[in-house]
């Protein structure tokens, strides 16, 4: 699927996230609850308050976000000015809140730690899926995500235009170096993993090498993931792959290189810095007069 094309993004179920926002908000308020909130703010008090965007960039979690103030106080009125996967400009507000003060201030911190980590996660997959425009190679996140927070890490890189890898060690098989070494090589490891899994499951195989590859067309998998080859390697990978199955290039990608692994032919570049070291999108929550 060419770069530049966008395909609708499902927005997340509550009994995905709520679960985690719960977690999140018991962690806060630990046991005496917001010790500062409850002593300063009369419980009759009421707020507005604006979620800001302080810089440009794409919008993911915002729903996520808000109900971290519902979970808190259902009475509270909430107003969508933007929505999830949307681009926006510095000092744009994304969402009103509105009702009893002391949910809203409670709830601050726990909305913007994950706001901001799920814009900057889907601003940082934009601004790579841009660098593909024209090519039909496709940017793929990893497992390597914040524990517990995977399924928000990896529904930010599908708002930034990117695809998602295995979920889990579930969703299919993937025999990595390591397993080739314990397993004995490619061909034993390939050969069990076919008699162990079901016909729906898919097998890729880590190479490092061309001669690894030769051995590994002799056998029927689904995908492989060429790790760490430079461009030109790459290029001959795919050349000799010759389309029997997907190609994955991964390891030492960078902004600054991504596009000529494109070029290369591969169908999907994996990145794991997308969720493990992106940097934070800054989002504010402002109180307003009412």
């Amino acid at each position: 699927m060419p770069a530049s094309i966008q395909v609708p993004v499902s927005p997340l179920y509550p009994l995905v996230y709520e679960p985690l926002m719960r977690r999140a908000l018991e962690e806060d308020l630990g046991r005496a609850g917001d010790l500062t909130t409850d002593a300063v703010v009369p419980p009759d008090a009421l707020a507005r308050a604006r979620l800001v965007a302080r810089g440009p960039g794409r919008i993911a979690g915002l729903t996520v976000a808000l109900s971290a103030f519902t979970l808190l106080d259902p009475a509270l009125r909430i107003s969508n000015v933007h929505r999830d996967g949307e681009s926006v400009a510095a000092g744009t507000s994304l969402a009103v809140i509105d009702g009893p003060a002391r949910p809203i201030l409670t709830g601050e911190r726990t909305a913007l730690n994950i706001l901001g980590r799920m814009c900057g996660i889907a601003t940082a997959t934009a601004a790579i899926v841009a660098r593909l425009e024209g090519l039909p190679t496709e940017i793929v996140c990893t497992r390597k995500t914040t524990p517990g927070l995977r399924a928000l890490e990896k529904y930010a890189v599908r708002l930034g235009g990117g695809g998602n890898h295995r979920f889990g060690l579930d969703d299919a098989v993937l025999i990595k170096d390591n397993h080739l070494v314990v397993a004995g090589g490619i061909r034993p490891a390939v050969e069990r993993a076919r008699a162990h899994v079901g016909h729906m499951v898919k097998i890729e195989v880590e190479v490092d090498t061309l001669a690894q590859l030769s051995e590994l067309l002799e056998l029927k998998v689904d995908a492989v993931l060429l790790d760490n080859m430079p461009p030109a390697t790459l290029r001959e990978a795919v050349a000799m792959i010759g389309g029997r199955m997907i190609t994955e290039a991964s390891g030492g990608i960078t902004p600054e290189s991504v596009r000529e692994v494109a070029e290369s032919g591969v169908d999907m570049i994996s990145l794991g810095w997308l969720t493990h070291t992106v940097k934070n999108f800054d989002v504010a929550l402002d109180f307003v007069a009412m």
